[in-house]
């Protein structure tokens, strides 16, 4: 017979999701409303004003789709495209591999920027796809690369994409909360995200936000958008509360008090702070990894603080390393995607997780697994290096 789950008690230091705070879990707690509750329904409008202030927009199509960050991504592009069209598609990693597939299954062709995995988009490549494909509906790109940990300037990504006429469409599911992101002064016309990462809420939602020209697109299509529930044009008529609420969907009511309460504290906090704060941590992080002898990816230019991939050293078993950090620290990290699986071990410092007790903790015991392998490492420095940087 079945018994209740009890989870245990761990460290979220992978790409996600990062650890929640007690007080998201607490909010998640709380006795469950309607969906047209009128209760409810003043959440959603909070909801949409605190997105609008993470994404830094003033959008009014902003709003948290009910389901995971993958179907905030299919909802930007079923929605944008339809069959015939064309889309200049920048891959760095997997997530840029996962765009092009919702291009084709929209009916659409990609035509795709390929750069190498943990190098940044190159704009000039993008220049020259988007030269020679004028009738190009969007370039979509990935912000935050949450396979590599390479980040790409979309501010000027986005000014290509206005200067040929395309719409821009922008993954940063990784990014936002975490590092620098400006949806209106940016002129980002797309853009989705997940509830997991730097927001430190658990996953299952996805927040997007679509600008003016984006929804012109939308209320113009000349097909229907092949998905009935990632339909803005229905999902409107549900978060719109200016004519009423009209019945879509039953809203995941309890992860909805989660996500508003994460996003209570990133205001109390302040953007910046926070983007200070995810800085300020991989820099301690960075100190010990590199004092250890281990190498990053990502150049440091380039480098998602919120995103650390850091290579293996020869040897060494990758999956033996997590488990040991698993089952003798309930720590976890990640393991690398794609071109880099076996590669690279990817360490997250997102949201909840980016703090100096996890840094400590993370550096400690990957330096003591290592050792005790006989890995070929700088034993007992990692977290001497680390101090440093936070004594200043």
């Amino acid at each position: 017979m079945s018994k209740s789950f009890h989870p245990p008690k761990r460290t979220l230091m992978g790409p996600g999701p990062s650890d929640v705070s007690p007080r998201v879990t607490a909010a998640m707690g709380a006795p469950t409303i309607g969906h047209l509750d009128p209760a409810f329904v003043g959440l959603m409008d909070d909801i949409k004003g605190l997105l609008q202030y993470a994404f830094r927009t003033k959008n009014k199509l902003t709003i948290p789709v009910s389901a995971p960050g993958s179907a905030g991504m299919e909802s930007c592009f079923v929605n944008l495209l339809e069959p015939g069209d064309k889309a200049v598609v920048c891959q760095n990693g997997v997530f840029g591999g996962r765009m092009k597939e919702n291009v084709e299954r929209c009916g659409a062709t990609a035509i795709m920027v390929q750069d190498d995995w943990g190098k940044p988009v190159d704009p000039n490549k993008v220049e020259e796809a988007l030269k020679a494909n004028p009738d190009a509906k969007l370039l979509a790109f990935v912000h935050a690369e949450t396979s590599t940990g390479a980040r790409s300037d979309a501010k000027a990504l986005t000014a290509l994409a206005h200067q040929y006429d395309a719409l821009s469409l922008v993954d940063s599911v990784t990014g936002l909360g975490g590092i620098e992101l400006d949806v209106d002064g940016w002129g980002i016309d797309a853009i989705y995200s997940g509830t997991q990462k730097c927001l430190s809420c658990p996953p299952g939602i996805s927040p997007v936000s679509f600008g003016e020209r984006a929804v012109d697109v939308i209320k113009n299509r000349k097909t229907k958008v092949q998905s009935w529930f990632l339909d803005m044009s229905l999902v409107m008529g549900y978060w719109d509360g200016t004519g009423g609420r009209t019945y879509h969907h039953t809203a995941p009511v309890n992860s909805m008090y989660g996500l508003h309460e994460s996003l209570v504290m990133l205001a109390e906090e302040g953007l910046e702070k926070a983007w200070a704060r995810h800085a300020y941590h991989h820099q301690a992080l960075a100190a010990g990894i590199e004092a250890m002898g281990l190498r990053f990816v990502v150049d440091q230019e380039y480098r998602l603080p919120q995103l650390n991939s850091v290579t293996i050293p020869a040897g060494v078993e990758e999956a033996k390393v997590r488990a040991a950090l698993l089952n003798d620290y309930n720590l976890e990290i990640g393991a690398g995607l794609g071109a880099l699986a076996g590669k690279v071990w990817r360490i997250g410092l997102m949201g909840e997780s980016s703090c100096k007790t996890n840094v400590l903790l993370c550096l400690g015991a990957l330096d003591a697994v290592l050792t005790g392998m006989g890995a070929a490492i700088n034993s007992g420095r990692a977290v001497a290096a680390a101090n440093a940087v936070y004594k200043g």
